[in-house]
């Protein structure tokens, strides 16, 4: 069986579990509420969900998108969230061969569909799933250098100080960025520079372009100038498109000149 088929099956189950895990960050974190208890209930009439109800996807699928208890819908949302999740981390397990690499990006990449989505909504970036992750893929970084892989501890301090840096000064000089937006370029930078530091100039760049892009779409659909856009999504998608294709674009663009 070919080498990246294998780790996309072993991601797979991975990718589906954090996808399941930020469909609840995304409903409660924004409420301040837990998210380990109380159990996943329906929307509806609050009945608790069961072991076999919670398979991610498959559950959805089986029940027809309805509630065991009550019968009456429940989103697709939960279900695409999942499906976004894993499919961002099967891809990065393809993309890099190397297991801390593909474990760091993977990781990396499995919560931004549901950070997206609550900047979206709510126009916050918890403090709750930003905090405890720079930790943990500080201490993943480290540990992975230690053991040998090949990664860049320094290189990720740069990346962290240079990404979250640069969006400090932007969030302190104008009113369209907050700190939550700081802290996850810090987290995106501190990730993808420990790989080098082209991954994560691609990152800003992709952000910075598809945010202008955005801003352009907002203003030609009558949104005003002074209107708040979030800049998370375009964040999360940079973050994306640079973790798994940031060595190529970076190469291209370098090549040009």
């Amino acid at each position: 069986m070919d080498d990246a088929l294998i780790r996309a099956l072993v991601a797979l189950p991975f990718g589906l579990v954090v996808g399941s895990f930020m469909t609840v960050a995304v409903y409660r974190m924004p409420r301040g509420e837990s998210v380990v208890r109380p159990r996943s209930r329906c929307p509806n009439c609050g009945a608790e969900i069961g072991a076999r109800d919670n398979i991610p996807v498959l559950s959805w699928l089986l029940l027809r998108g309805r509630c065991r208890r009550c019968g009456e819908p429940i989103s697709a949302e939960y279900p695409l969230i999942e499906l976004a999740t894993a499919g961002v981390v099967v891809l990065a397990a393809i993309r890099f061969p190397d297991v801390w690499q593909a474990v760091l990006v993977a990781g990396l990449l499995a919560l931004m569909p549901g950070i997206a989505l609550i900047d979206l909504r709510h126009r916050i970036i918890p403090n709750r799933l930003t905090y405890p992750a720079l930790i943990l893929f500080a201490i993943v970084i480290v540990l992975a250098w230690a053991l040998g892989g090949p990664v860049d501890p320094i290189r990720a301090v740069i990346g962290l100080a240079l990404y979250g840096g640069v969006l400090f000064v932007v969030a302190a000089i104008s009113r369209g960025m907050g700190m939550g937006d700081v802290k996850l370029a810090a987290l995106i930078g501190l990730v993808l520079g420990s790989l080098g530091l082209r991954f994560v100039g691609v990152a800003a760049g992709a952000a910075i372009v598809l945010g202008g892009l955005g801003g352009l779409v907002a203003l030609a659909m009558g949104r005003s100038r002074k209107s708040a856009i979030p800049f998370g999504p375009y964040l999360a998608i940079g973050a994306i498109v640079a973790g798994l294709w940031g060595e190529q674009l970076a190469s291209w663009y370098l090549g040009r000149f």
